[in-house]
């Protein structure tokens, strides 16, 4: 079996999944609570707690998968990208774990993460496929051609779709993590109460930073009595905006790849609008959009794992390359 860790921002996560793609647990501690007094992640705050989270969450892992460290033959950690004090407790961790059960160790990409959420049990997709990864940190199109690898079509050249949303939360006034909170408020308002157009950039790029500054003035322009009583029909219209485009290209690049089947992984990928507008894509489960480590772990599967003890001088990094 498989143990993954995963700790690249505000998540504590550890899974154990058999190497055919089970997942046997996976377990998630969030940080969210914490984080939501200072409107998002504090990357020293999210490192100190991933220090206290980790060790009792791969105890959890292991207990709810009825396996010992004795039953794993394989360790697989996120090495990158994300916040790189948060990511170095999962690595150094990992090492640790693997080191004394002599163990293989596999670095793994967390967007090949995201990708690798789709091949697990009991309904394993396979490639090829486009994939749209739309999280807080990143927004790409993704031509998945086989297991453990992929080529970038499109990518956002300013903010991720995530960070829009989380962004536009704090200008509503609303708490995070603010996509949950957008798509939670955007039921009760309507979508078509304002124009909030998103940039159209060349070829399969995105472009959130425009929205996000179009919304700053509607609100600086509406006054604290008048948003106070629109805020919803804000949201709402503030979720179109940036769904709509996320599926508009995603159209676009299925039929410039000529790729058949489409997929949406990422945290953003939970978002009721944005399941709704791809009722013909296939979605991760929704336990699955958010940052977990069964998604790692099953990631490690194809992904070269480094021998005992050469992973000892394994290091993280905080962005793609």
């Amino acid at each position: 079996m498989i143990l993954g860790i995963e700790t690249s921002c505000d998540e504590t996560a550890a899974a154990v999944v058999t190497h055919d793609g089970e997942i046997r647990s996976n377990v998630v501690a969030s940080q969210a609570e914490l984080h939501a007094r200072f409107g998002g992640v504090v990357p020293e705050v999210a490192s100190r707690r991933h220090l206290e989270l980790v060790l009792p969450v791969v105890r959890q892992a292991l207990g709810e998968a009825d396996t010992t460290l004795d039953g794993v033959d394989l360790v697989g950690v996120t090495r990158g990208p994300g916040l790189v004090g948060a990511l170095l407790v999962g690595v150094s961790a990992a090492k640790a774990l693997a080191w004394s059960r002599r163990l293989p160790l596999a670095p793994v990409d967390h967007l090949h993460g995201h990708v690798a959420s789709l091949y697990l049990e009991p309904e394993p997709l396979e490639p090829p496929f486009l994939c749209l990864l739309a999280s807080g940190g990143h927004t790409l199109l993704l031509d998945v051609r086989a297991r453990g690898s992929f080529a970038v079509s499109g990518r956002s050249i300013d903010d991720a779709v995530g960070e829009a949303f989380d962004k536009g939360a704090r200008l509503l006034g609303l708490g995070y993590p603010g996509g949950a909170e957008i798509d939670k408020l955007a039921r009760e308002g309507d979508p078509e109460a304002f124009s909030f157009p998103v940039a159209r950039v060349p070829g399969l790029d995105f472009s959130f930073s425009g929205v996000k500054t179009s919304l700053l003035y509607t609100v600086k322009k509406l006054g604290p009595d008048e948003l106070e009583r629109r805020r919803a029909d804000l949201a709402a219209s503030y979720q179109r905006a940036l769904v709509r485009a996320l599926v508009e290209r995603t159209e676009q690049a299925a039929e410039l790849v000529g790729a058949e089947r489409v997929a949406v992984v990422g945290g953003v990928a939970a978002n009721s609008e944005l399941r709704a507008s791809l009722p013909w894509a296939r979605a991760a489960p929704l336990p699955l959009c958010t940052d977990n480590a069964a998604m790692i772990a099953s990631a490690a599967r194809f992904v070269e794992a480094l021998p005992y003890p050469r992973y000892l001088a394994l290091d993280a990094y905080a962005s793609a390359a």
